[in-house]
């Protein structure tokens, strides 16, 4: 029997971009479940994930936001041997699914990574520029084996969890925190190349201002300190 997957996806107005991501789940992956969480979209984007019709599609709905709850909410509903996450208007990153859960094979968690050999970052010279100094940091105090801490988008073997849980707190920092405790737990983690898209829309969602992203950088460099002082 083919092994469950969950794939988790959380929205917040995502209507251009999320019917071309689900269907590219879907047509690619066996045996698939799709957990949405939507933080109260404006734009119509649950109205075209229920006009999709497929009963492997679990919505939730929220009326606040929270990318890193959105998550946990997801983990939570999922059932799969396989739970993974990636970015809800993204169909470049979808399309690597596949590849990416051969890859647990022999490998517990399987990470798309922009700094490995093959992997980069066309985002704006600003986002891309933080990126990769925030990964520079981490390699700096947490560890260099780990090329791309910020990434988020990743598939795993359940069983990590009996390993490692992820604090589900903040916006997608919880994610270097907890790739972090897993490695350092010996999970076997593969660094899989991804060339990350120019940005789809103008402005970002999480850091819509200069202020606002600086402020964002703050709470990512928090986690080195949650990271290292953290037992469970």
């Amino acid at each position: 029997m083919d092994k469950k997957i969950s794939i988790i996806l959380s929205t917040y107005n995502e209507a251009p971009f999320i019917v071309q991501t689900i269907n590219e789940i879907l047509n690619n992956i066996k045996n698939v479940e799709i957990i949405l969480v939507d933080d109260s979209s404006s734009d119509g984007t649950l109205e075209k994930v229920k006009n999709i019709g497929n009963p492997n599609i679990k919505i939730f709905s929220r009326k606040f936001r929270g990318l890193a709850s959105a998550f946990l909410l997801g983990l939570i509903n999922s059932s799969g041997d396989i739970v993974g996450w990636v970015d809800s208007n993204m169909k470049s990153a979808a399309a690597k699914l596949p590849e990416m859960i051969d890859q647990l094979n022999n490998n517990e968690i399987v990470l798309l990574s922009r700094y490995v050999e093959g992997g980069d970052d066309k985002r704006d010279k600003l986002r891309s520029f933080a990126s990769r100094f925030l990964n520079w940091i981490y390699q700096l105090t947490l560890s260099k084996e780990i090329k791309d801490y910020t990434s988020g988008m990743f598939v795993m073997k359940r069983d990590v969890l009996l390993v490692a849980i992820p604090n589900c707190f903040g916006h997608g920092e919880f994610f270097v925190e907890f790739i972090y405790k897993t490695h350092k737990r010996g999970v076997k983690i593969y660094e899989l190349p991804f060339i990350q898209p120019p940005d789809l829309e103008k402005r970002s969602k999480t850091a819509s201002s200069l202020l606002h992203f600086i402020h964002l950088g703050f709470h990512y460099m928090g986690v080195i300190f949650h990271a290292r002082t953290r037992r469970n």
